[in-house]
């Protein structure tokens, strides 16, 4: 197991267990369809890669409901 992911650092920066699972499978497609990695990739799975890049703060989970917009109507 990936030792980023043994501690609550990671789940806490992203702000919840959901959110860092949504955001590592986004991540995860991403590289997969060719994005480049923002760290070394030098001898890390695509699962580390995206744990360092969450953990240096590269990476961060946008809510798509927060989008700015006002909801109430004046």
């Amino acid at each position: 197991m990936i030792d980023a992911l043994k501690s609550d650092e990671i789940v806490f920066k992203v702000g919840g267990h959901f959110k860092l699972t949504a955001l590592m499978q986004k991540r995860w497609v991403e590289l997969m369809q060719g994005s480049r990695p923002m760290v070394d990739p030098e001898g890390k799975t695509a699962m580390e890669i995206i744990a360092q890049e969450i953990l240096e703060g590269k990476i961060t989970f946008e809510d798509p409901k927060s989008d700015g917009a006002s909801s109430d109507t004046e």
